[in-house]
Order: structure tokens, then C-alpha cells, then sequence
């Protein structure tokens, strides 16, 4: 019997972890504007992986890298660490490593000037997130909802440092 005790009890362990694990729940927030400067021109105002501290208005410093993949940039004094995953000519994407102790949402970014006519082009943010954490669709919805509304004002501020 005294052999079936930590069985058992293994047992329930691994039930109970499995139940507290959430399915992951990815979800894509998309926001773009039409901007009349060329894709080009956009790219050289907003596509510096530091330039966010213009067009956001916050701190940002390479901590790693020279502005290619793997470059890291720190935001807000070391409050946000984003590791550059993708880049081509005209965009690039992001991601937030985890944060030991903080719930893990697999955060990307992924920003891109794509062209329209020689004249005009479209800035477009996605943004990729897990909600799982949330608990209910209330407080995913007002999460998504929360940064549909701020990337929407950076999209603005950058068509307007482009449109000058």
C-alpha cells in the first residue's frame, strides 16, 4: 500500500496541472492606414527599430544587434524587451521574450509599409497575442479593444511625421 501512496498522489498532481493549464487562445489584432508619401519615404520615418521613440514617444535603446533579426531593443527604461524575428526591405516583426513570473502571451509584432502608387502607401501593424489568461470574453475583448486603440493613434502619428 505504502507503495501506491506517491502514485497516487503523482497521479493527482499531473490531473490537477493539466486542468490548470488553459488551451492557448491566439488571437490577431490588424490595424493599417492609407498614408500619401510613398512606401519608401514611409519606411526611412517610421522603419528604424528605434524610431518608435519618435513616432510613440517613449524611450528605446539596442541593447543587442545592429538593426537586423536578433537586433533587441528595450523600451521604457527596461519595462518592455522586444527581439527583432522578421525584416525585409520594408518591414519587421517583433517579439516579447518571457518574463519570469509574468503569464507568457507569445506577444508579436509585425509592422510594414507596403505600397500603394509611387505616391501613397498603407502602414500596417498586426499584432498576435494569446487571451487565454483572460477570464472571460469581456476582458479579451476590452484587451483587444485597448490595443486596437492605442496602435491606432501610433499609425496615425506616423502618417503625419510622413505626410509633412
Amino acid at each position: 500500500m505504502k507503495k501506491f501512496i506517491p502514485a497516487i498522489v503523482l497521479f493527482s498532481t499531473l490531473i490537477s496541472f493539466d486542468i490548470a493549464i488553459a488551451e492557448p487562445e491566439y488571437t490577431r489584432v490588424e490595424m493599417e492606414v492609407d498614408v500619401e508619401a510613398s512606401a519608401d519615404v514611409l519606411w526611412a520615418i517610421a522603419g528604424g527599430y528605434c524610431d518608435i521613440s519618435v513616432w510613440a514617444n517613449i524611450k528605446c535603446e539596442i541593447t543587442s544587434g545592429d538593426g537586423n533579426m536578433g537586433t533587441v531593443r528595450v523600451l521604457l527604461d527596461g519595462a518592455i524587451t522586444e527581439i527583432m524575428v522578421a525584416k525585409t526591405a520594408l518591414s519587421y516583426g517583433y517579439t516579447q521574450p518571457v518574463k519570469e513570473g509574468q503569464y507568457y502571451d507569445l506577444y508579436h509584432g509585425f509592422m510594414e509599409a507596403r505600397p500603394v502608387t509611387d505616391n501613397s502607401s498603407k502602414l500596417i501593424y498586426t499584432l498576435v497575442y494569446d487571451v487565454s489568461n483572460f477570464p472571460d470574453q469581456a476582458a479579451k475583448d476590452t484587451s483587444i479593444a485597448r490595443r486596437r486603440a492605442q496602435f491606432d493613434q501610433l499609425l496615425l502619428n506616423i502618417k503625419m511625421l510622413a505626410e509633412k
